[in-house]
């Protein structure tokens, strides 16, 4: 099976998930892109894409919806004809920040089907088609990719919700990187700390004082290339012997010091 590499990005219309794309197409392969807006909506981050020489298929969909799964990885191979790379960036914050004393049940089983149970069901989809794949396609490696957030592992008792979900996108990232060696397909997780997006754009008053006031080693926001240039490393192939690891892009927020 000859022909481009092709990639999966959910949520890779926007912010950290477009930042991803960007990158890939860069290095080379036709993208998918997902997302829940209308294509006319979103139609501006295709044309940058395109613009990096890409071919590019736009995804409309929820990812914590099985069905709406099942289709899209339908698209991109009736697309590409393949699929080498996967990345699991799409994923949302609480639509309200709250103390674990009063969260609601509501905005924890909202975070968890979409953040986690989205993610997970959508690599076991994938990593079957990769591994059918794989047969007719001597070299290919695949890749599957999550990006959680340091908020897997630095408590934030206002989005225990978020927390706990991204918690579980690291354990899944191990149980899959177990799973799937043995198919040739590696699995990674790149770990966001405070990144420069919508998500963040209504606490930016908020980290913009703490990163002055030394949250980071590096003394500046993260941004979305940051992401996409350490995803791309890892969807290339660059990284070998290496399944399963974390990498943490974070400006060494979670770096311990004294």
């Amino acid at each position: 099976m000859a022909g481009k590499k092709a990639a999966l990005v959910t949520g890779g219309t926007r912010g950290i998930g477009l930042g991803v794309a960007l990158r890939l197409a860069q290095s080379g392969f036709d993208v998918a892109v997902n997302g829940r807006r209308p294509a006319e909506d979103v139609q501006d981050a295709l044309d940058q894409l395109t613009a990096q020489g890409a071919e590019v298929l736009y995804c409309r969909a929820d990812i914590a919806s099985a069905d709406d799964r099942q289709r899209m990885v339908d698209e991109v191979f009736e697309r590409f004809g393949r699929l080498d790379a996967l990345v699991n960036n799409a994923g949302v914050a609480p639509d309200v920040r709250a103390d674990l004393l009063d969260a609601s049940e509501e905005s924890f089983e909202r975070l968890i089907r979409i953040n986690l149970q989205g993610p997970y069901f959508l690599t076991q989809l994938a990593a079957k088609r990769m591994i059918e794949q794989a047969p007719s396609d001597a070299g290919m490696r695949g890749v599957v990719v999550n990006v959680s957030s340091v908020s897997a592992t630095v408590a934030s008792v206002n989005r225990g919700d978020y927390c706990i979900s991204k918690a579980g996108v690291a354990m899944a990232t191990q149980l899959w990187a177990a799973r799937l060696a043995e198919y040739g397909v590696s699995v990674y997780e790149v770990r966001p700390g405070v990144i420069r997006t919508d998500m963040t754009a209504g606490v930016t008053e908020k980290y913009d004082r703490l990163i002055a006031d030394g949250l980071t080693v590096e003394p500046r926001w993260g941004t979305p290339d940051d992401v996409g240039r350490a995803v791309a490393v890892l969807a290339c192939g660059e990284l070998s012997y290496a399944t399963g690891n974390v990498i943490l892009v974070d400006g060494g927020l979670t770096l311990p010091r004294l």
